[in-house]
């Protein structure tokens, strides 16, 4: 694995870890780290690919648009519902804050479906 491929799945992991506060499970098998919401998957990290494959959920407009525009890079979610999961190549070819700026907007829509009662406090940054 590449600097730039380990550097941005560390900042991946570090992000969802520390930043949103998600621990790291491993539900599928040692091979796919995933973080939750109120027990709700919003990112899933293939680990066992090469580059690594980053999964994230977003509203199905944006989720076609984004593959269109990175079609190496942004393709239907692996093993996921291909209507509202992508999947992103952690190569570095993608700018780190525009992944993490992915993976904050995947939380947020995974929290916009959750009955209010079981919506975590909005997380800094």
């Amino acid at each position: 694995m590449s600097d730039k491929s380990s550097d941005i799945h560390d900042a991946v992991t570090d992000y969802c870890e520390n930043r949103l506060g998600s621990p790291k499970e491993f539900p599928f098998k040692t091979t796919s780290r995933v973080y939750k919401v109120a027990g709700k998957m919003y990112a899933c990290i293939a680990e066992d690919r090469d580059p690594r494959l980053l999964s994230i959920k977003l509203p199905p407009e944006e989720g076609l648009a984004l593959r269109a525009e990175h079609p190496d890079h942004i393709m239907p979610g692996y093993h996921l519902n291909k209507q509202h999961w992508n999947s992103i190549v952690l190569d570095g070819t993608l700018d780190d804050d525009f992944v993490l700026a992915l993976v904050r907007q995947s939380y947020d829509t995974v929290v916009a479906g959750l009955p209010k009662k079981q919506r975590p406090p909005e997380p800094p940054g």
